[in-house]
């Protein structure tokens, strides 16, 4: 009788197991037939949920998975009553807890949110879906605080890739980058990283200016996928940072001819012109430029680097309309002294330039003239400076080669005076070239007394000076 009991219990024991795993199979089932019907057939849905709910009244991951299903259709009152019926079944439930967390964040209600989490903490401290959502909620309004809360996450699962991989990105979005870089690290190298793991990376370690290591990661994406528009931007990036200019021409190459679902950007088209200035492939650079400012048009400091494209070429005509664009573009408390001085002196080179683009395109006379009248401004909102003076003097000397007019005359004059009355040893150079000038004017203008006391002035500076020399040596 005895066997027969046991047997009996046995069998029922084995029945009950598989009645409950069909049961839970059936639930699931359902459920997923509910997630279909909730948009299309919300009266169904709630019927066939009804149902399921009364056969599982004591099921909370039932009721939190029927909670999720209706908060992810974004109907929130009715997931807030499966939270309330999930409580019912178990007060303490670190997964409710965490649903009513999310109907929170639904509600834009942070405060809330996280306070639920800490809640399904409390109540299961190695819940690890509260830690993660905890740090979503207050990566951007708190990060230091869901930092903390996935160090805490790390102790309890040290090997949980989504902390890790949620530092990271915590960590980039404070511009801490080196700290992202090492969160990075810690997973980026397993067989479940994703590309865009690898891409993160490799960026988190360009802007930390670990150029070589980037590079690096960016490679080893390459190779997986050598079409990847984000890793070859990598490898021009780096390759230009690192000045290996002819292997960043080739990346600049594949990323901008070759690459799948490339998405060009303003720091794109900058680093392109940057390389293309580097290997002085000036008009190339310009065309880069121009497409960078079009993305960007407020980015007017675009303007001024076409303006020393077209200067390092040459091209002073199209060098001194691109600063002018840019210097225009300014407001008015921008409109610096330094940045007219940066003109003025555009002017005086366009001026005095031999080059053959400068002479087939620029009136020198007419840009010296220019240069002057922006000296002359200078001068006149910065008296305690010699620059604009002395830039003056230099640009009506230039007018002036032969020196018989003495037009630079009186701008030297102002400058040696200015700077005598300094007494700083650091202005010798400058004083040497006012006395040559004024030296040389006196010669030919046949004043010798006035012309040695110029000479015998630099001298006194520089006893070696060998013009001063000889100079003194032809009027004796």
């Amino acid at each position: 009788m005895k066997r027969i009991q046991f047997f009996l219990i046995g069998v029922f024991i084995a029945v009950g197991s598989i009645w409950a795993q069909n049961t839970d199979s059936d639930w699931h089932s359902e459920l997923a037939k509910i997630k279909e019907l909730i948009q299309n057939n919300p009266t169904q849905a709630a019927d066939n949920a009804e149902q399921l709910v009364k056969k599982n009244k004591k099921n909370v991951d039932l009721l939190v998975a029927l909670g999720n299903l209706y908060l992810n259709a974004n109907k929130i009152p009715e997931a807030q009553s499966y939270v309330e019926l999930a409580r019912k079944a178990n007060k303490k439930s670190a997964a409710a807890s965490v649903l009513e967390g999310n109907i929170a964040v639904a509600n834009k209600n942070a405060g809330l949110a996280c306070q639920k989490y800490e809640e399904a903490i409390y109540f299961e401290p190695n819940y690890t879906d509260a830690y993660l959502r905890y740090a979503d909620v207050y990566k951007s309004a708190d990060p230091n605080s869901a930092i903390e809360k996935l160090k805490q996450l790390k102790k309890i699962d040290p090997s949980n890739t989504e902390a890790d991989r949620k530092l990271a990105e915590i960590y980039y979005l404070k511009n801490d980058f080196k700290s992202a870089s090492a969160a990075y690290a810690v997973f980026a190298s397993r067989p479940d990283a994703s590309e865009e793991d690898l891409v993160k990376y490799a960026f988190a370690l360009f802007l930390n200016h670990d150029f070589d290591k980037s590079l690096e990661i960016a490679n080893i994406g390459l190779k997986k996928n050598p079409r990847h528009a984000a890793f070859n931007r990598l490898a021009m990036y780096n390759y230009t940072d690192m000045k290996r200019y002819d292997e960043a021409y080739k990346a600049a190459d594949l990323f901008f001819n070759q690459s799948d679902k490339a998405d060009f950007s303003y720091l794109d088209y900058m680093y392109s012109a940057s390389l293309l200035n580097a290997l002085k492939k000036y008009d190339e650079a310009v065309v880069q430029y121009e497409k960078a400012l079009q993305l960007d048009p407020e980015k007017t400091e675009l303007l001024k680097e076409i303006s020393n494209a077209y200067e390092q070429k040459g091209d002073y005509f199209k060098a001194i309309e691109a600063y002018k664009k840019y210097y225009a573009s300014l407001p008015a408390d921008k409109q610096t002294p330094d940045l007219q001085f940066q003109l003025g002196r555009l002017c005086y080179s366009a001026g005095t330039s031999k080059d053959s683009v400068a002479t087939q395109k620029v009136d020198h006379s007419q840009c010296l003239k220019e240069a002057d009248t922006i000296f002359a401004t200078i001068a006149q909102s910065a008296p305690d400076s010699h620059l604009g003076n002395l830039w003056r003097a230099r640009s009506n000397s230039a007018l002036d080669p032969e020196t018989t007019q003495g037009l630079a005359k009186p701008f030297y004059e102002e400058v040696a005076k200015l700077l005598e009355s300094k007494k700083e040893a650091r202005y010798n150079s400058v004083l040497i070239e006012c006395y040559k000038y004024l030296g040389y004017y006196y010669l030919v203008t046949n004043k010798m007394q006035d012309s040695k006391i110029y000479w015998n002035k630099i001298l006194a500076i520089d006893p070696t000076d060998v013009t001063a020399k000889k100079a003194l040596d032809g009027i004796k």
